[in-house]
């Protein structure tokens, strides 16, 4: 029975990413690139609004006839495959991905994982190496995985979190009113790299701000959250510092506003997956976040990336976009096509040189630890209509204005990756 659905699931998903003139191109084999990640459970909903963005960069590039190698064009084929958010989930997924023909595996929902991912790899690679496989990973952003574990193997198309938190700490620190700030996260790799560089970046640039709360709960398995809330606001805490994303950040503004919590929320992810719509009113001017691109940048291009976006997928519900999906699958493509053929250590090698432009947003990937380099934006929650506020969040009639934006030179910063190269 998992058999079945892991292949009708497969099934839908090519047919998804496939234009109807496809047999007209069949001669070329599909490339087949794979989303190993938590598709249900409590982190569920993250899996599945990446899927949607991965379908629709997948679409764009098969329009256009797909990827153009010697032999001819070949179609980009998505596959997907729930991890459930385990790690032996993840490795059983990316066992059944070779054995299935992927190429390309595409994760990032989770850092644990993400190393579990690369260290399965690397081994994978070098016993094995007529069947290797690059790893893009599009959101897991442990700085570890692109320092000390880095790998040939492996590239970052986020950027990491020492770098979000270095942009949420420009607007931070010149919010003269917060004395006290509470820290809360997922305990895990990620969210644990997340209080580690709040409090570091805090002692450089609000030495007079104090912790009054640095704590960290289960990944994706608390259901409710007032008990935490509760201390928040008990400790007079002024903001929270934050790297939850998915649930255990739309549950955690849902107890902070029915417990009548006043501060605000400098966050990793408060732009998407229901936290506007949790906190309404409440959240306007309160919920600053971070990230490489948000709907509302200042330029022309931006808005019709966006109008393209809710063109394909009008449903609020289903509202939930993200420009650097497009950016790695484009840098995939370029990296094969400059390449000009599949062997995975020519491709990976033209990928470390990638640089792509879409839609007026820019990128690079630095070869010395295949972190991804591209501006930052932070934004906080206001109502549509507003000036800077064009476009709202999950139809729930709020958005995030831009308020700083930050050059990929800025948010560059410097890696301990020490790369071994294959010889």
């Amino acid at each position: 029975m998992f058999k079945f659905r892991r292949q009708l699931l497969k099934s839908l998903a090519v047919a998804l990413c496939a234009p109807a003139w496809r047999p007209a191109l069949a001669a070329a084999a599909p490339i087949k690139i794979a989303q190993i990640e938590a598709l249900s459970g409590a982190l569920g909903n993250g899996g599945e609004a990446v899927f949607r963005n991965l379908v629709w960069a997948v679409e764009r590039v098969n329009a256009r006839g797909g990827i153009k190698l010697p032999d001819g064009k070949h179609l980009l084929q998505l596959e997907r495959y729930d991890s459930k958010g385990q790690n032996e989930e993840a490795l059983s997924a990316l066992r059944a991905a070779i054995d299935d023909g992927v190429q390309f595996v595409l994760q990032g929902n989770s850092s644990a994982t993400a190393a579990v991912l690369i260290d399965a790899i690397n081994k994978h690679n070098e016993r094995e190496p007529g069947k290797r496989v690059l790893f893009l990973n599009y959101a897991a952003v442990d700085p570890t995985l692109t320092n000390e574990k880095c790998s040939f193997w492996h590239f970052r198309f986020d950027a990491h979190a020492d770098m979000r938190m270095a942009a949420l700490m420009s607007v931070f620190k010149d919010d003269a009113a917060i004395k006290r700030v509470y820290i809360i996260g997922q305990d895990y790799s990620f969210g644990q790299a997340v209080s580690r560089e709040a409090k570091r970046q805090l002692v450089l640039q609000r030495p007079d701000v104090q912790v009054v709360g640095d704590e960290l709960h289960p990944l994706g398995r608390i259901k409710d959250f007032i008990p935490y809330a509760t201390k928040i606001k008990a400790s007079g805490a002024q903001a929270v510092i934050t790297g939850n994303f998915g649930n255990d950040l739309t549950l955690l503004v849902k107890a902070a506003r029915e417990i009548g919590f006043e501060g605000k929320f400098y966050t990793f992810y408060g732009n998407a997956l229901g936290v506007p719509a949790a906190l309404g009113e409440a959240g306007v001017g309160k919920v600053i976040a971070v990230a490489d691109w948000l709907p509302n940048m200042p330029t022309a291009q931006s808005d019709a990336f966006m109008q393209a976006f809710r063109q394909r997928y009008p449903k609020p519900v289903d509202d939930y976009v993200h420009m650097r999906l497009p950016l790695m699958v484009e840098s995939l493509v370029q990296a094969i096509e400059v390449a000009g053929t599949l062997d995975l250590i020519a491709v990976a090698a033209s990928l470390e040189r990638a640089s792509v432009t879409f839609y007026g947003q820019s990128g690079s990937m630095r070869a010395a630890d295949h972190q991804f380099q591209q501006p930052l934006a932070v934004g906080i929650m206001d109502r549509q209509g507003t000036p800077g506020v064009k476009f709202d969040v999950e139809g729930s009639g709020y958005g995030f204005r831009v308020i700083k934006q930050i050059s990929a030179a800025q948010a560059e910063m410097p890696t301990s990756c020490k790369m071994v190269r294959p010889g």
